[in-house]
């Protein structure tokens, strides 16, 4: 254990708490279970070792890697009562989902060793691993999501930039920092390079396309119990999906092109949006049938249409999955009849600067959402403000 913890304190001491995602205020670190799940590459590693800096004992704290070699021949379970026993009060493990049996593991600690905290990270996929221990109703669970538009300039510009509402955001509220901002300028390049923390890579698109080769080819995989045929498909889909986004689904035309059941296919975009990778856009319903028909199929941000279409990703969709991806972190956001979607009984239209009303006269509480602007005037929206939802 020496090891692992000489290994902690250096992690720990070495981590910048100049910016701590919003995430963090939001979970309930005293509670005896805590998952935070996310996408490969969203920031969890850092959140973690940024808390313990901040707010923990970092002697009554340890953090652990559960892919260490110390584990190939401990078990977890092991090294928390060991932890315990010594007066331990907090254990975070980062990435579970790379430790065999973890949720069994998790329940025993969590039952057997009543005075530990547990934190742990992991793959946004876990929930696709059949069997092992039922962790629902001990755990409080957190998703991750990448960086905001809000969050992208707090880091890049060293600003203090707030979180505003819809209802703020709908109102022009969204103040500009001061006169010589120019936030259409960093907009743009938030929308190709912003969504994950290691924006300030040199080598950003290898290293993102580095993550979604490892997300496609072993996490999904691993947790579908996937032959490596199918992993190849799920590839593949991937691909189509990232070349015509926003994607309407045609099960017949993909079972022909990819060799994929059409029974199947639900399965495959339920595993890549689990993972981070597309979002599905669903009609507005209700009761038993509110998840059933998809309407759309976006990526999940837009980093990842530079990083995998061919040519420049087209302009439109860059700009409805801008949308999509900072308005459903909180809010239920559905297609709309009339317009592009629907959130909260409002519909919005998203387009360029020349977007007219047409489409949504004489539609109540409805919306133009232009690109290229930089100032709301009644119900016309910068589509940049949208990124101070989160």
């Amino acid at each position: 254990m020496e090891t692992l913890v000489r290994t902690y304190k250096h992690l720990v001491n070495s981590v910048s708490t100049d910016f701590v995602r919003y995430i963090h205020d939001e979970i309930a670190w005293g509670s005896r279970l805590v998952a935070i799940l996310g996408a490969r590459g969203v920031g969890k590693t850092t959140l973690i070792l940024q808390h313990i800096k901040l707010h923990g004992d970092i002697d009554d704290s340890l953090f652990v890697t559960a892919d260490d070699f110390y584990f190939s021949s401990h078990r977890l379970y092991d090294l928390a009562l060991e932890f315990s026993q010594n007066g331990g009060k907090n254990l975070y493990v980062d990435e579970i989902h790379k430790y065999a049996g973890w949720s069994t593991e998790i329940k025993n600690i969590y039952d057997k060793i009543p005075d530990l905290k547990v934190v742990y990270t992991g793959s946004s996929v876990l929930d696709l691993e059949k069997g092992g221990a039922d962790l629902s109703r001990r755990k409080l669970e957190y998703l991750m999501p990448g960086l905001s538009f809000r969050e992208y300039l707090n880091i890049s510009q060293k600003m203090n930039l707030p979180v505003y509402s819809l209802d703020e955001i709908l109102a022009g509220r969204v103040e500009i920092p001061h006169d010589g901002f120019k936030p259409l300028q960093h907009f743009k390049e938030y929308l190709k390079t912003g969504y994950y923390p290691f924006f300030t890579d040199n080598e950003y698109f290898m290293r993102l396309r580095g993550v979604l080769k490892q997300v496609v080819e072993i996490d999904i995989p691993t947790f579908a119990k996937m032959q490596v045929a199918t992993g190849y498909k799920l590839k593949k889909l991937l691909y189509v999906i990232a070349q015509s986004s926003p994607f309407k689904p045609n099960n017949a035309k993909l079972e022909r092109d990819l060799q994929i059941s059409r029974n199947t296919l639900p399965d495959y975009f339920e595993y890549l949006e689990k993972a981070g990778l597309i979002a599905l856009l669903r009609e507005k319903a209700f009761g038993i049938k509110m998840l059933e028909k998809v309407e759309k199929v976006y990526l999940n941000n837009t980093n990842i249409a530079y990083a995998l279409t061919e040519n420049t990703p087209d302009t439109g969709t860059i700009r409805e999955t801008f949308f999509f991806s900072m308005i459903r972190m909180r809010y239920f956001i559905s297609s709309s009849e009339v317009a592009d979607f629907e959130v909260e009984g409002k519909v919005f239209e998203v387009g360029g600067k020349s977007k007219n009303q047409k489409q949504i006269k004489g539609v109540a509480d409805s919306y133009i959402v232009k690109d290229d602007i930089e100032y709301a005037f009644q119900n016309i929206i910068p589509l940049w403000m949208f990124g101070f939802a989160y």
